[in-house]
């Protein structure tokens, strides 16, 4: 993934956090020489991997296979440090722009579209995972905002502005925006992106990167001594 891309998706992704009301916390804007100069005082950020996440999955397709997301708070798997046994995330979600299948071993997660009016819409398609990793043929249960919902394997559930879905382990899905770009919230048990990322077609969770031009922001993966 080119760096110019990079750039230009957290430009776009601020602004529209900025237009929908949503502010992120001041280290959302240190530059790559700030985070540098900073050491001790960041070591909650470094570890829990905070900030900027912008990926293609390696792809070679952001604006259609991609993801661009601000991790605000986060536990750390396996730290004997019991503070924070959850994670919350902001992303934006093009239109059109897919999230892969894939589900997760141990979190659970809330997915919530915050956006207002004009926004887009969330649809997932879910499947259960069976004993090898696959895609279950059985019928899908969720909780939608406490309201329990079914659909059919490889069915749809649409997340409209204010609503959510929550997503239990090993439930695979898929997301992307219809009807415009999306604001979407996740809040969660910690979040392990090196150990708890299981995709339906193996992708790396983070993409390679070529430096075309120098970095707006640096990556939550890029943290110098992270």
């Amino acid at each position: 993934m080119k760096r110019s891309e990079i750039n230009r998706s957290i430009a776009e992704a601020d602004a529209f956090f900025s237009k929908s009301g949503f502010v992120l916390p001041p280290f959302a804007y240190w530059t790559p020489e700030e985070w540098s100069r900073k050491s001790g005082e960041t070591a909650e950020l470094r570890a829990a991997r905070l900030g900027w996440d912008v990926t293609d999955f390696n792809s070679g397709r952001f604006d259609s296979l991609g993801l661009t997301l601000f991790t605000l708070r986060n536990g750390v798997a396996g730290s004997r440090n019991p503070a924070k046994t959850y994670a919350e995330k902001i992303m934006f979600v093009g239109k059109g722009q897919v999230t892969p299948f894939h589900y997760h071993a141990r979190k659970t997660e809330d997915i919530i579209n915050r956006g207002g009016k004009g926004t887009g819409r969330l649809a997932l398609e879910l499947y259960n995972s069976d004993s090898s990793g696959g895609f279950a043929q059985t019928p899908v249960i969720v909780s939608c905002d406490g309201i329990e919902r079914q659909v059919d394997a490889g069915g749809k559930i649409t997340v409209g502005p204010g609503e959510s879905i929550t997503l239990p382990p090993r439930l695979y899905h898929t997301f992307y925006a219809i009807e415009g770009d999306c604001i979407i919230g996740e809040v969660s048990s910690v979040n392990d992106d090196e150990t708890d990322n299981f995709f339906k077609d193996p992708l790396p969770r983070y993409p390679a990167i070529v430096d075309d031009e120098p970095p707006l922001r640096l990556l939550c993966n890029e943290y110098p001594g992270a």
